[in-house]
């Protein structure tokens, strides 16, 4: 049976922004040769394509996608005893498997691992690509393998979590080499025993003393973050806009002299982690600041939102204002954590 392809589909219906032109085509694929055969389409109409997840990291330019967006639609979990471990799982993932309802499934079966990373929105085969992470964990600290289809050669290969490159929000697929592939499965190493990171501040202060369940942790993460974060079906949000940038140890430690308040967390011997949102917030006092129809969320701001009337340029306009805000006060360059696709900047 031939794929289905739409034509001139309105993209900010397909990303959590909620903003964008339009797709000159549209294909969802539910298997591997429905990928093949989009591909083949889109190299007939000597187009460019674009892969879709959840559309929940994408900023999309007003003049849209002259191209084919492939949206990634496979569907199906799998739980797999790993042999001579009894306390692990492994958790295999189709790529457009929704990422909490995966986590909602692995947490109802008592298993550990994934619970930190709850109410993130976007699909499985996104969450390597970018490193995705929260609340002390990373996916990266789960994943044993990622099954990807190489379209110059259309085979498919599996790479281990070394073979990933895994950085902070940073992994080999998006390098130039690691663009030629893309993700259809992933797979997560789970365990069995109460294992609970709750060092993070906000899961430290929620729970105290107390020693929780792997629902417990996931029922707080869920509040924490709904406290913090806005509701995406709503309004245009990508989650948190900007990376928390690496710095230099000593820039680091200057700031947290001149803000006690502000913690940061070490990457290796010289450089640390700043949270953002401190410094947005507690440095420059922009949480809540307005732009028009844009502005950084009253409750986090490290959280981009719009009122559903902001057109792409508005939102470029507002980072940029955003940016020289904190390089003015810190003198450090901050990036967005969200893609850009067809956007002037």
């Amino acid at each position: 049976m031939a794929i289905l392809r739409q034509e001139q589909v309105p993209l900010r219906a397909y990303t959590t922004l909620k903003t964008g032109g339009f797709a000159q085509y549209l294909i969802g694929v539910h298997t591997t040769k429905e990928l093949e055969e989009a591909l083949m389409f889109a190299t007939a109409k000597q187009l460019p394509y674009l892969i879709l997840g959840g559309g929940s990291n994408l900023l999309v330019g007003d003049a849209g996608f002259p191209g084919v967006v492939i949206k990634i639609e496979q569907k199906g979990i799998e739980y797999t005893d790993v042999p001579h471990e009894e306390n692990y799982v492994w958790l295999t993932a189709q790529a457009g498997e929704c990422l909490d309802e995966v986590i909602e499934g692995s947490v109802a079966r008592d298993l550990w691992g994934l619970e930190n990373l709850s109410a993130i929105p976007g699909t499985v085969g996104a969450t390597p690509v970018q490193n995705v992470g929260a609340y002390g964990v990373e996916v990266s600290d789960r994943i044993v393998s990622v099954r990807a289809y190489h379209m110059p050669t259309k085979i498919e290969k599996v790479f281990s979590n070394k073979d990933c490159n895994f950085l902070y929000r940073d992994s080999f697929f998006k390098t130039v080499s690691g663009q030629e592939y893309i993700i259809t499965a992933v797979t997560f190493q789970l365990e069995k025993k109460s294992t609970p990171k709750i060092s993070y501040a906000d899961l430290a202060n929620f729970f105290g003393s107390t020693i929780p369940t792997v629902v417990k942790v996931r029922e707080a993460v869920i509040a924490v973050r709904s406290k913090k974060f806005p509701n995406w079906q709503v309004v245009g949000t990508a989650g948190s806009f900007f990376k928390n940038p690496i710095v230099p140890r000593e820039v680091g430690e200057a700031l947290h002299v001149q803000y006690p308040a502000l913690t940061y967390y070490a990457v290796d011997q010289n450089t640390v982690k700043i949270p953002l949102g401190f410094v947005l917030d507690k440095v420059c006092g922009l949480k809540g600041f307005t732009k028009g129809p844009v502005r950084l969320y009253e409750a986090q701001a490290l959280v981009l939102v719009h009122d559903g009337t902001a057109t792409a340029a508005d939102i470029v306009e507002f980072v940029k204002i955003i940016s020289a805000k904190v390089y003015e006060a810190t003198h450090i360059v901050i990036e967005p954590e969200v893609r850009f696709i067809n956007v002037t900047q």
